[in-house]
């Protein structure tokens, strides 16, 4: 009998964060299955991959899909059409299809194995905005429906299926692999200098969602309170390309430079974590940094009217300004002022969230009778 795999796919870069403790958890556990590492190349700079896989110590990709960037049907059609391929090539037994996250990639790599046949475990389940013109949303929503497996980060993702209909018996709360990753790397963190931005109390800036930066009207409002920013404290601020475009296509980025903003390009995992844990406050609209800000007991202001991840604004140290800039001008003085609101630990993001993965998957697969159970492997 040939060795079952699970195929592991990664695609963007939050990706690469959450699959490197799992793979590391596989290697420690030895469990009785394999994985292959897919890489659909959505993210494939240098800056935006290869880094993090450096960083990271995640092992070079056993697949690379070189699909490259395009518009989201035909970017997520490129890779379905490539994974498929991989999928009835391969002369590995894929017992199992791991997707975590919610990109492009996610959903494409989901839909291929469904209509193979082939299990689907989703990693970082459950988790919903309730806003549909989020690209991201459409994703979820159609991953947890094709996936067989649903592995949940965030507490209130369990309620969230449950509330769509997915049996219990398809969900396990694991916790949240990305604080895995972020505890494994506090050593490095700790063990760099700071750089320019650490001279003087500073505020940490990451843009990237269309919802801010493709509208001229939107993005003018960002940089404008940037600007304000900037006369209490420090602004760097890391661009990514897709960003960087677009202040150059609004005449933004002299705004910024004549403030005194320190622009920056995308930065390697560490270097951003570094950053991070150094800052003041942080001012974002990404997902993850509102998880790894409330792990550090960092101030976040998240430039959203919604967020996937309540828990960060319940029990950590998140806050939704949106667009209200009244709001985060106030929040900004409380930061300062040092009464801003201080978090508390979230259930199960503890840096062993990666272990009770690996677990819930050869669970799975064993009572699918793909592998023995683990208890038995053991002894």
């Amino acid at each position: 009998m040939s060795e079952p795999y699970v195929a592991v796919v990664a695609g963007a870069r939050p990706n690469f964060i959450k699959i490197a403790p799992v793979l590391h958890a596989v290697d420690k556990i030895r469990p009785p299955f394999s994985t292959v590492l897919v890489h659909t190349g959505q993210h494939y700079s240098a800056e935006l991959s290869d880094v993090f896989f450096q960083q990271l110590g995640i092992r070079p990709p056993d697949i690379h899909l070189d699909a490259g960037s395009g518009s989201h049907g035909r970017q997520t059609a490129r890779i379905l059409e490539a994974f498929e391929s991989f999928l009835m090539a391969s002369p590995l037994d894929i017992a199992a299809v791991m997707v975590v996250g919610d990109v492009n990639s996610t959903i494409a790599a989901a839909l291929a194995a469904a209509k193979l046949g082939k299990p689907v475990i989703h990693l970082e389940a459950g988790l919903r905005s309730f806003d549909r013109t989020m690209p991201e949303e459409i994703n979820r929503l159609a991953t947890d429906a094709i996936s067989d497996l649903l592995l949940v980060s965030e507490p209130c993702g369990e309620t969230n299926l449950r509330a769509e209909g997915v049996p219990p018996s398809r969900i396990r709360y694991v916790g949240n692999v990305m604080i895995d990753t972020l505890v494994a790397q506090l050593g490095a963190v700790e063990s760099k200098t700071g750089g320019d931005e650490s001279a003087a109390p500073f505020a940490l800036v990451t843009l990237h969602r269309p919802s801010n930066v493709d509208s001229r009207e939107n993005l003018t409002a960002v940089v404008e309170f940037l600007v304000r920013i900037a006369d209490k404290l420090k602004i760097v601020f890391p661009i990514h390309p897709r960003t960087k475009s677009r202040l150059t296509d609004f005449g933004l980025t002299e705004r910024l430079e004549r403030a005194g903003a320190i622009l920056l390009p995308p930065q390697g995992y560490i270097e951003n974590l570094g950053m991070m844990s150094r800052a003041m406050l942080v001012l974002t609209d990404s997902g993850g940094i509102q998880e790894e800000t409330s792990f550090l007991s960092v101030p976040c202001l998240t430039i959203r009217e919604n967020t996937e991840r309540p828990s960060t604004i319940s029990h950590g140290t998140n806050t939704l300004v949106g667009l209200d800039f009244v709001k985060a001008d106030a929040l900004v003085d409380q930061i300062i002022a040092g009464s801003y609101k201080k978090g508390r630990p979230i259930p199960g993001w503890d840096g062993r969230a990666a272990y009770r993965v690996v677990e819930s998957v050869s669970e799975f697969l064993a009572l699918r009778h793909v592998i023995p159970p683990l208890s038995e492997v053991r002894n």
